[in-house]
């Protein structure tokens, strides 16, 4: 599994709650073993996708799950698609299995109009035009606070390890 975070992006924000919940799950153990984390992705149209996309040609992952912030929303976001124009081109994974039994995770048909949503519908359509055996996923984390971080990383430990069990299922 690859997995990826941005760093921060506007003056006010000292971190961000995607990498600093990827980082607390590295630091309690619970990313799966194998993963590689790329972390502070730079948030960049160009740079993002040409980063995530090497690494996952490098790679060649089973699953690639990028992380990114979403100051607005209160909840995990697993996003359906990456859009571009009237484009919206689908994960293949199952996100309704994915987030059972979670707490404050829900799929998002919407990954924004910035450079995660850019990122996501890139990643995808490099795997579907290189035809690689890759699922993806996007992630959007809401800022954390000391009662919702424990909860957003039960439920993103929960779907990274649903994540791996199905990539070793279909290899």
């Amino acid at each position: 599994m690859l997995l990826t975070t941005f760093a921060p992006w506007r003056a006010h924000q000292l971190s961000n709650a995607a990498d600093d919940l990827i980082a607390y799950l590295q630091q309690q153990q619970q990313i799966p073993l194998g993963t590689t984390v790329l972390r502070h992705i730079p948030v960049s149209f160009e740079l993002a996708p040409i980063r995530v996309i090497a690494k996952v040609a490098e790679l060649r992952p089973s699953v690639v799950v990028c992380c990114g912030m979403a100051e607005g929303r209160t909840h995990l976001n697993l996003e359906r698609y990456g859009k571009r124009d009237d484009l919206a081109v689908p994960t293949s994974l199952p996100l309704e299995a994915l987030m059972a039994d979670t707490h404050l995770t829900v799929i998002s048909d919407c990954a924004g109009t910035y450079v995660c949503n850019h990122l996501y519908y890139r990643v995808l359509g490099a795997i579907a035009q290189y035809r690689w055996p890759t699922q993806a996923l996007f992630v959007h984390i809401p800022p954390l606070t000391p009662a919702t971080r424990p909860v957003f990383a039960h439920d993103l430990a929960l779907i990274l390890k649903r994540l791996t069990a199905l990539a070793s299922r279909s290899a």
